[in-house]
């Protein structure tokens, strides 16, 4: 007589669920602070008076910023608990944000910018050291396919809103938005997230000084700050311009922009968590190159583009936006295995500030290269899209040759 097969074990305890469901509603609302920007740019310049290249100083200003204290902290990210450190982090960028709500000129906006970017830029890279320290390789891109989310979900909710809240009372309301949401967020941390602590008992006598050189000299992880900066600057060109580009150029109106990221946002969204586990299955590598392929054909077609239909402009998003999600889930993944758990916090953190300088450098290059007429079209933007697609070329033989170093260490028996 044969004994009843076994249920299956759940992939993740309910603990586990909440951590990433914590994870992806933090990266959401820091996410929402820097998207919420583009589409708002098309409302702000002509209030405030500014140029493209002062909006892309703007834009660019948060990442400088938080580039910087990724930096400064790296040293001390594996010195505590990281559970205190999100908290103290995420209070900073709430009051930041909130700072940006009462701005009423370039240079209060951009002193916004710059005190939200200090805090917030190091928040992503305490949420990744996170996930690595509790989730194994094995699952991790299914992790990540689930925080990434956040992405889409500040688009499905997090733009329509704020852009409905900015066409109904002005552009500050988006940002009042994200500090009263984040104020919920943090008291839920607060309350109920446990202390990740395991790391500190692998951490030798040295002071931060030190832990950060070791960091930033250590071959095989600059290996992977050359890769982060690569794709950062292919991601951070478009962006700041978008909003401009589709109302002023592809004949789009204030009043569809919403409807588009809804749309875009709830196919990424669906796409998400699939992504993350074609990611475990499929490869990471093979996945990032087939979304790469696929990001670059829709960029070169996208930025060439002059008045369109809705219904074309907003296919040609969808398809865009799931080769970007791929790609951003994939490569998360895999350079989250490149470095020793006893070094997560310092490399995340310095791979974060790397990160958001090669993006605040892309976007004042961005500002630099395209220019918009008295009319409000933009010239140029074809120019971003091929020095989008060079980058993203390079980017995946980078990625290629790192993945094959991981792989290589994984067969010498090196713990990921």
């Amino acid at each position: 007589m044969t004994s009843p097969a076994q249920p299956k074990a759940p992939l993740f305890t309910t603990y586990e669920k909440f951590v990433i469901a914590i994870a992806a509603f933090i990266q959401f609302t820091i996410i929402l602070d820097f998207m919420v920007l583009s589409p708002l740019g098309a409302i702000l310049m002509p209030k405030l008076g500014i140029s493209t290249t002062q909006f892309g100083s703007v834009v660019s200003a948060y990442a400088f910023s938080a580039g910087i204290s990724g930096l400064l902290a790296a040293g001390f990210a594996d010195k505590y608990d990281r559970k205190k450190l999100l908290l103290f982090f995420y209070t900073g960028f709430l009051i930041g944000t909130a700072f940006c709500a009462i701005a009423t000129s370039y240079e209060t906006l951009l002193a916004a910018r710059i005190v939200t970017g200090i805090f917030g830029g190091v928040i992503g890279s305490i949420n990744f050291a996170i996930i690595t320290d509790l989730f194994p390789i094995e699952v991790r891109g299914r992790v990540m396919g689930f925080v990434q989310m956040a992405f889409s979900v500040s688009q499905i909710l997090g733009l329509p809103i704020g852009l409905w809240l900015a066409n109904q009372f002005d552009w500050h309301a988006p940002f009042t938005m994200i500090v009263l949401v984040g104020a919920l967020a943090g008291v839920v941390i607060f309350l109920k997230m446990k202390p990740v602590a395991e790391h500190l008992k692998l951490q030798i006598n040295q002071n931060a000084l030190q832990h950060l050189g070791e960091t930033v000299t250590n071959g095989f992880y600059v290996r992977a700050f050359l890769a982060t900066i690569l794709l950062a600057t292919g991601g951070f060109m478009l962006m700041p311009f978008g909003s401009a580009f589709s109302t002023n150029n592809l004949g789009m109106t204030m009043e569809q922009l919403p409807l588009l990221y809804g749309i875009t946002g709830i196919s990424s969204m669906i796409l998400g968590p699939f992504l993350g586990k074609l990611s475990d299955s499929l490869g990471k590598f093979n996945l990032f190159a087939i979304g790469s392929v696929l990001a670059m054909v829709i960029t070169a077609v996208y930025c060439n583009m002059g008045v369109s239909p809705f219904w074309l402009i907003t296919a040609l998003s969808v398809v865009m936006w799931a080769g970007i999600a791929a790609r951003m889930i994939s490569a998360s993944a895999l350079i989250s295995a490149i470095p020793a758990a006893k070094d997560r916090g310092a490399f995340m953190s310095v791979n974060s500030s790397i990160q958001q300088i090669s993006g605040g450098v892309s976007s004042f290059i961005a500002g630099l290269i395209v220019h918009q007429r008295a009319d409000g079209f933009i010239d140029h933007y074809d120019r971003l899209g091929y020095t989008v697609i060079g980058t993203m070329i390079v980017t995946v033989a980078l990625i290629y040759w790192l993945d094959g170093l991981i792989k290589r260490r994984t067969t010498e028996g090196s713990a990921l």
